[in-house]
């Protein structure tokens, strides 16, 4: 897989397009007016502890507490009841896990992490773990002898999948560098008031270098001269060797138009999501749950029904792994595979998508597909996903995705004007609609005057939202 890293930087955003093998794989949005607390440190306030949901409400300084759930309590206040562990008004350390989603507050954890390029550094767990993408078990002993050496008299280690490969001296560099970032965090907390920021973590251009800049990244492009030379400098400290494929885009076409990124998120927030064949996906968002449906479309196959079903839900898993990632869609998910008689060949479908999903950065979990072809399936939400970002609801439908039909209007008033008449006939009425909507009510107007037995006279109002409307009874 050839990766290309494309970065758009403007005074309101700044937007990171992540294209593997030429297609758009992943984007992310850094707004300046929200700014991201995900990865920052706060010295908090404990405001509330609720045994009943084993939960506390940490004050760090946002318009709403945190929440703090009991399973991200550090390891030695662990007891049986959150209450045992923390006191209301008690000071403690705490990193933002999760952003605010919707109604929801932030979502912290007690468990610290200072993630580096090879390492992630918890000062309070004394784990050494190694990333099971390192799959060779002699790279991963190399890796676990050098790492049990340079063990910090506090806390523990997780080798990311980038340290594989990696030298001695690489590691040794980056143990310190992460535990002296930590030293310079305590001694902060030590004097700071409660609550404060102690730790700002990364902004989106430099995580996206830390995380994902690798050999396998073909070029990593920025149209900001600024953003250019300070990752120029990042990358050299980081890895040196990759600093030749940092360069800046100085074409006259916005980079992401240049690329052919901007002409995809025409599509970003469509419903529908054509596969090679014929078939298609629906993919329908909502808070805390998405449900996608797979239909065949005009794909009639050649051979049999099964095939044709086949073909098109092996086409669908690896779209949906796409979208999944791409929209940043988390929660609970749900797939509605068409259905299969086979039993190999449901096997391979979920075979298909758990391959599909292995370079999502997100923690995902896959259950079996049962026989009416669903997949219930879970993915790791940290942020908002893209259509939450890029959208709001609809003032028109107020997010149910659905107004009522110009004949439902056409019945609604006139149940109304017979209300407020008593069916007694009478003089003019004027009826103000939105335009479309009085079109509809001209084309049934001799109807409804006999209905209502009053002569009507219609105005639009662009004005109007599409149900609103106004009855003047003169």
């Amino acid at each position: 897989m050839e990766r290309e890293i494309l970065v758009n930087c403007s005074s309101e955003e700044t937007r990171v397009a992540i294209l593997e093998d030429g297609r758009l794989a992943e984007l992310l949005v850094e707004r300046r007016s929200a700014g991201k607390i995900v990865g920052n440190i706060y010295k908090g306030r404990v405001e509330n502890v609720l045994p009943g949901i084993s939960s506390a409400f940490v004050n760090i300084g946002l318009e709403k507490n945190a929440y703090l759930y009991v399973t991200d309590v550090i390891a030695s206040k662990r007891e049986h009841n959150i209450d045992q562990m923390l006191k209301r008004n008690e000071e403690i350390l705490v990193q933002v896990a999760k952003e605010a989603i919707g109604t929801k507050g932030v979502k912290v954890s007690m468990n610290l992490a200072l993630p580096g390029r090879f390492l992630v550094y918890m000062p309070f767990s004394p784990h050494l773990g190694i990333s099971k993408n390192v799959t060779e078990r002699p790279e991963r002993d190399r890796l676990r002898t050098i790492l049990e050496g340079l063990r910090p008299a506090q806390g523990g280690y997780i080798v990311r999948t980038e340290a594989e490969g990696a030298d001695e001296r690489e590691l040794r560099r980056e143990v310190k560098y992460l535990t002296r970032l930590w030293e310079n965090i305590r001694r902060r907390a030590d004097t700071a008031p409660s609550p404060s920021l102690l730790h700002r973590d990364l902004g989106l251009v430099f995580q996206t270098a830390r995380d994902l800049f690798n050999e396998s990244t073909k070029i990593f492009l920025l149209d900001s001269k600024s953003e250019h030379r300070d990752l120029k400098e990042f990358v050299e400290l980081l890895s040196p060797e990759l600093s030749s494929c940092v360069q800046h885009y100085e074409g006259k076409t916005p980079i992401l138009s240049a690329f052919g990124v901007e002409a995809q998120l025409e599509h970003i927030r469509d419903s529908r999501v054509n596969l090679p064949s014929g078939g298609y996906i629906v993919v329908q968002e909502a808070e805390g749950l998405c449900a996608i449906d797979v239909n065949t479309g005009k794909f009639t196959g050649r051979q049999s029904q099964e095939e044709t079903v086949t073909t098109t839900n092996l086409e669908a898993s690896a779209e949906v792994a796409r979208q999944l990632r791409l929209r940043n869609i988390g929660g609970i998910i749900v797939i509605d595979f068409i259905d299969m008689k086979r039993a190999k060949n449901r096997q391979r479908v979920t075979e298909a998508l758990s391959e599909a999903v292995k370079y999502d950065r997100a923690k995902i979990k896959i259950l079996p597909i049962t026989r009416l072809g669903l997949v219930e399936m879970t993915r790791e939400r940290k942020r908002e996903s893209l259509l939450a970002l890029l959208g709001e609801v609809c003032p028109e439908c107020g997010g149910r995705g659905r107004v009522l039909s110009r004949e439902s209007l056409f019945i609604k008033v006139k149940k109304e004007i017979l209300d407020l008449t008593h069916g007694r006939a009478g003089d003019s009425i004027k009826l103000q609609l939105h335009p479309t909507v009085a079109e509809f009510f001209r084309e049934h107007q001799e109807r409804l005057e006999r209905a209502v037995r009053h002569r009507l006279i219609l105005d639009s109002d662009p004005t109007l939202p599409w149900e609103d409307y106004r009855i003047l009874i003169t």
